[in-house]
């Protein structure tokens, strides 16, 4: 590909390369210059174009792209018309995206030319969702790189596909222990429910046991005989162990233990186990929660039938970190180094009451100033504040000294602290001012 600075008489056919200005006339970056383009452009006095001219070993952008498409995309993906380079490809399905890593970096490495991006392998999607975008970087890209690139497809798996969620029957066992409140185990059955919705599964009528594992393999056996397909079961207690109640319980009914924690935070007290051709997960304490963390990566897997087993856990440590949650007994900020808990500080909330108006709006009152039951009700909202547990409140009388405020309070410490120690105080504002 040649690019330069053309003459106008040798710029007919070439590839504007920037976005250019003639007179009344606007010409996009990419533009195919015509002989009517140039008759334009002499007329508003340009007589050069920085443009890209093909040579006959180049492809152009929007082939070249289309053609890598159909390299990259395997089952359950749409691609885009190709524009300015790019194919975009969008899930067709709801699913998780699986990759061939090493084959992404492959083409990737072919030339600087032809680039690919994707989601996150394994990210869960929706249809229409844009999983993958294939752009190349310059007007053209060189024959023989696009021959390698197509020479890739058929070597084995796609590149870039989606493992659609298959509907599946879903049993949930919950045990107890004396004193185990009812509002927990239903608020677990609702977010469970939630949960497997959201894969287009079903939740079988859950079951309830004691904390116990001659009562747990009975309602095992009880949860497979109503028909379900994966089994979660929720227990009173984190297991500790592969001995615990629920792994005891799985093997009395017949099943294997598979692997116990995995590297995900929230997370690490996952059991995965099988029941005969049947998958069995023992829930961390945080599936009681709606918020990601590693049962739903195991579960998801489950669902687009993707292998999960022992190997596959024990290499989900990258990206494994995942957000933390308040409910955390010790929170992982709130561990030193030598692994002590520090005292956690609660947060501080300052109340900003906006009293700068002149209510315009409200004609001739202010509306700061109308009474409410006797009391205007700028003072009513003062007296809310200081009621609260906020502090320092803060009226804004005029945006000036606003700002100066604000800024005093986030910026100078000792000042805050002796607005913390002595709040300010308030004189109720009559009707009349």
């Amino acid at each position: 590909m040649i690019f330069d600075t053309l003459d106008l008489a040798d710029a007919e056919g070439a590839i504007l390369a920037h976005a250019l200005r003639a007179g009344t006339a606007a010409f996009k970056k990419g533009r195919r210059l015509s002989a009517a383009d140039l008759e334009v452009l002499r007329e508003a006095g340009i007589d050069r174009v920085v443009a890209a001219r093909l040579e006959p070993n180049d492809i152009h952008e929007d082939e070249a792209a289309t053609r890598c498409a159909r390299v990259v995309a395997g089952a359950h993906l749409s691609a885009s018309e190709a524009a300015t380079g790019r194919v975009n490809l969008f899930a067709d399905v709801p699913g998780l995206v699986v990759i061939d890593i090493p084959e992404l970096d492959r083409l990737n490495l072919v030339d600087e030319a032809i680039t690919v991006a994707t989601l996150p392998a394994l990210a869960p999607v929706e249809p229409g969702q844009m999983v993958a975008t294939i752009k190349i970087i310059p007007f053209a890209a060189p024959a023989a790189a696009l021959g390698v690139v197509e020479a890739m497809a058929g070597q084995g798996p796609p590149i870039v596909s989606v493992a659609p969620f298959r509907p599946r029957r879903i049993g949930l066992i919950q045990t107890r222990l004396a004193g185990t409140p009812e509002k927990v185990l239903d608020k677990t059955a609702r977010v469970t429910g939630d949960r497997v919705a959201a894969l287009g599964c079903t939740l079988l009528a859950e079951r309830r046991c004691r904390h116990e594992t001659e009562d747990l393999a009975a309602a095992i056996g009880d949860v497979r005989a109503d028909g379900a397909e994966i089994v979660l079961i929720a227990g009173a207690s984190a297991i500790t162990d592969r001995r615990d109640v629920l792994p005891a319980a799985i093997v009395a009914a017949g099943g294997t233990i598979e692997h116990f924690g995995m590297p995900v935070d929230p997370g690490n007290l996952l059991l995965l186990a099988r029941l005969g051709d049947l998958a069995a997960l023992g829930l961390p304490g945080c599936a009681r929660s709606p918020k990601l963390n590693g049962f739903d990566w195991v579960l998801q897997r489950l669902v687009a039938d993707v292998p999960v087993g022992r190997a596959e856990i024990m290499r989900m440590g990258s990206g494994g970190l995942l957000t933390e949650i308040p409910s955390r007994p010790l929170p992982r900020a709130a561990a030193s180094r030598s692994g002590e808990a520090t005292a956690s500080r609660a947060p501080r909330i300052a109340a900003l009451v906006l009293a700068a108006g002149q209510s315009r709006r409200m004609g001739g009152v202010n509306k700061l100033l109308a009474p409410l039951d006797g009391v205007p009700m700028i003072a009513r909202t003062v007296d809310a504040a200081l009621a609260s547990a906020a502090g320092p409140v803060i009226v804004v009388c005029l945006a000036i000294i606003a700002l100066w405020y604000v800024g005093a309070f986030f910026l100078n410490a000792p000042f805050a602290r002796e607005m913390q120690e002595s709040p300010p105080t308030f004189a109720r504002i009559s009707p009349e001012g």
